[in-house]
C-alpha cells in the first residue's frame, strides 16, 4: 500500500522572552532575591560590574552571585523552591487569558486545520517558570538552570541561555527537534521542518532579544517588541527597533482584549494563516499533478 504525503506544516508557532515581556520585572526579582533578602538594584549593578570587572558572561555572573549569597545568608535554594516561587510572579495586563484567545481565533479562522503552540525562550530559571500558573499554555519551556545534588541544593548552572544561545532553540521549534538531546546540526531541507519560520512569531522587550529577532525576521518570521507602560526607555529601544527593522510592530505590554498588541498580534497571525492556506493548496496542487508522491 502506497502511503499519501500529506501537508504537515500547518503550526504556528508563538515564541516569548519572558522578563519584561509577560511580566513587568525579572523573574528574581519576585522570587529569589526576596527570599535572601537582597535589594535588586543593589544585586543587578553587582552583577554588571563583575561582568565587566572580569570580562565574563554577564549570565553566568548572576546565576553563581545568587547561590554565593544565599549559601552566605544560610537560605536553602532547592528545585522546589524555586517552584513554589513561581506562585509570586506578576504578569502585564491580560497575560492570563491571552493564550485561550489567541487559540480560539486561530482555531475560527483557521477552520480548524491549523494548530498553534507557544514556546518561552528565557535567560531566566526554568524553575521558576515551571511554577508559574501559566506553565501548561506552552509547548516547551527553554530557560537556563541549575544542578542540583542529592539535598535538592542548587550548587551550580548545568544549563545557561545568552542572549545568542537564545537562537539554537529557534532552530529546535523550526526543525522539530524541540528535546535538547536532539542535536539540530545536520542538515534538513526547509520543505521537511515542521513550523517553517513564516510560521513564528518572536514577541520579546529589546535589545537582549535582537539576535533572536533578527534570525526570526531575515528567515521569514514575524516580529513584535513590546514595551512598559509609562518606560520612556523602553518605548525608546522599541522605537530603534521599529526604525532599523528588527521588528514589524511595537506595542505596549498589555495583552487584554481589543489592546493594540492583540491587535496586531492578530494581524500577524492572519498573515501567517493565510500563508499556511496558500502552501497547503500549492502542495494539493503539486500533489494531484504527480510532482509530489
Amino acid at each position: 500500500m502506497v502511503r499519501r504525503i500529506r501537508f504537515f506544516q500547518n503550526t504556528i508557532a508563538i515564541i516569548y522572552d519572558f522578563d519584561g515581556t509577560l511580566s513587568p520585572q525579572p523573574m528574581q526579582e519576585y522570587t529569589v532575591l526576596p527570599k535572601i533578602r537582597v535589594r535588586p538594584k543593589k544585586f543587578w549593578r553587582e552583577v554588571s560590574e563583575e561582568s565587566e570587572d572580569t570580562v565574563s558572561e554577564a549570565m553566568l555572573v548572576y546565576m553563581r552571585l545568587l547561590l554565593q549569597k544565599a549559601n552566605a545568608a544560610k537560605i536553602h535554594i532547592g528545585r522546589k523552591d524555586l517552584i513554589g516561587m513561581g506562585k509570586s510572579i506578576k504578569y502585564f495586563p491580560g497575560v492570563e487569558g491571552w493564550f485561550a484567545r489567541i487559540n480560539k481565533l486561530v482555531w475560527k479562522e483557521g477552520k480548524g486545520r491549523i494548530k498553534i503552540k507557544h514556546y518561552i525562550v528565557s535567560a531566566g530559571l526554568r524553575e521558576i517558570l515551571e511554577g508559574t500558573s501559566i506553565r501548561n499554555q506552552f509547548a516547551r519551556i527553554y530557560a537556563s538552570e541549575y544542578h542540583f545534588d542529592h539535598d535538592d541544593r542548587a550548587i551550580f548552572p548545568k544549563l545557561l541561555i545568552t542572549d545568542t544561545a537564545k537562537t539554537q532553540y529557534l532552530f529546535r521549534i523550526n526543525k522539530g527537534k524541540e528535546d535538547l538531546g536532539e542535536s539540530i546540526n545536520d542538515h534538513m531541507p526547509e520543505h521537511l521542518r515542521p513550523i517553517p519560520f513564516s510560521n513564528m512569531i518572536y514577541i520579546g522587550d529589546g535589545m537582549t532579544d535582537v539576535p533572536s529577532m533578527a534570525v526570526t525576521k531575515s528567515n521569514g518570521g514575524n516580529t513584535i517588541a513590546v514595551y512598559k507602560k509609562n518606560s520612556r526607555k523602553g518605548k525608546s529601544v522599541c522605537k530603534k527597533l521599529l526604525a532599523v527593522g528588527r521588528v514589524h510592530f511595537i506595542a505596549q505590554a498589555d495583552y487584554s482584549p481589543e489592546s493594540h498588541l492583540e491587535k496586531r498580534v492578530k494581524i500577524l497571525l492572519r498573515s501567517v494563516i493565510a500563508n499556511i492556506e496558500y502552501e497547503r493548496e500549492l502542495f494539493d496542487c503539486r500533489r494531484v499533478h504527480g510532482m509530489i508522491r
